[in-house]
Parts: C-alpha cells; structure tokens; sequence
C-alpha cells in the first residue's frame, strides 16, 4: 500500500517542504495540507512542522493551535492517526493540549541551532518504533523557544508512565526539565519534539558525527516507524 501522509502548513512555517521531502525519501507520499482548511484529503498520517507560526506571538504555537484544521488533528488523533510535531510543531501540540506540560523561552534567553545528542526513552510509539529503548541519535536542533516545562504532579506523571520519548544527551541546550526533549500520548500515537529529524534523513546533509547510529541519517527512522505503523494498522 502507499501510505499518505499530511504536512500541515501554518503562516510562518519554515520546514514544511523539508518534512514532505523526509516522507517521501522514507518511501511514503507527502501530501501538503493548509492551516486554514477543514479537510485531510484521507491521510494516513500528519507531521506539524517547524517554523514561527504567526511569528510565535502570544506563545510559540498558541495560535496555531487555534487554526481550523486542528479541529480535524484532534479528531484523527483521538481515533489514532500518528501525528508528530517538529519543534514548533511541538509546541503546537502542547497548547492544543494532546501532549502535556508547556514550552518557553530556552534558559539563556537565545536562538540556539546545533546537532543535539538525544536518547531515545520510548520505543514503542508510531513514530520510534524503528528504534530501539536506549539509542542514541544525533538530529539538528533549531529553536529559541524550547524549554520544557509542567508542574510537578504532571512531571511525576511524564516519567512515571513513559510518556517522555526523548531525551537530551550531554548538553541540555534550552532547561528543559528532566532533560525532556520529546513526548508522546498514552497511547503512543501522538509525538513532539523539538529536534528536527527531517533535517537528518540524507547522508552528507544531516549530522555526520560518529555518534549518529546512521551515518548521518537517524532522522529516517520517525519517517519509517510511521510507515510500519500505519501498515500494521491496515493488515
């Protein structure tokens, strides 16, 4: 079957045509979706993609949130639709309220931009299973509003139940707490980050350090998990 899967985007979307990209070197078909539409034209799966939706005003994400085509996120959410947000598709994601806690300002006050050393904590999500429980991956990191936050009854809760998906290795390069760089829902379908995999999905244009599992391209493996899950799903 040929999996389809949606890259939404929103005014001030910068890495929209990079996730569609990503899909398709993963062997899906991307199919570009509008912030201002009501209609998924039939997706299997959605990627909310980096960028300064609406210049980041009010709060990085809040009022993307907002745009009609997050009632139709929710909705495929909630009946399973794996969905991954990429940074400022992240923080969408948490002020839409399907993942938990927040995003600020990273610690420093700073844009910051490098390839991030992360660990993965949660394998068995739509969009890591590819991986497996203790990898380390390197990924590009881009963002000035990054820091992760939660009071801590929904702390306790994030790592008592597994819902962190990844973690920062090494340096932690915005205060997120508990070194969060990534979440997912209960029910494994919904995931956020704030790295950019679709940056790292081609050998010689992603991380090229001997950290990275995969010459460069550890980014490849959310694009394929997708895949796997979305087959799984259909068989």
């Amino acid at each position: 079957m040929t999996v389809r899967i949606g890259v939404i985007t929103f005014p001030g979307s910068l890495d929209d045509r990079d996730a569609q990209r990503a899909v398709r070197i993963a062997g899906a078909e991307p199919v570009a979706l509008w912030h201002g539409d009501h209609d998924l034209q039939g997706v299997d799966a959605l990627v909310l993609p980096g960028g300064f939706s609406y210049g980041d005003y009010l709060r990085a994400g809040a009022i993307a949130a907002l745009a009609p085509i997050m009632s139709e996120v929710k909705d495929a959410a909630a009946k399973g639709m794996p969905v991954l947000g990429i940074c400022n598709g992240f923080q969408m994601l948490v002020e839409a309220h399907l993942l938990p806690g927040g995003l600020i300002r990273n610690a420093h006050q700073q844009f910051i931009r490098r390839d991030q050393r992360l660990r993965v904590e949660n394998a068995s999500t739509a969009w890591t299973s590819e991986f497996a429980e203790g990898d380390e991956i390197v990924i590009p990191l881009k963002n000035a509003d990054g820091g992760y936050i939660a009071d801590a009854e929904t702390l306790a809760r994030v790592n008592g139940e597994g819902l962190v998906a990844f973690r920062y290795l090494g340096v932690n390069p915005n205060g997120s707490l508990d070194d969060i760089a990534g979440l997912t829902n209960e029910r494994g379908n919904v995931v956020g980050l704030m790295p950019h995999p679709e940056h790292a999905v081609e050998p010689g244009f992603g991380p090229s350090t001997s950290l990275a599992m995969r010459s460069g391209v550890d980014g490849i493996g959310f694009f394929a998990s997708a895949i796997a899950a979305v087959v799984a799903t259909a068989a």
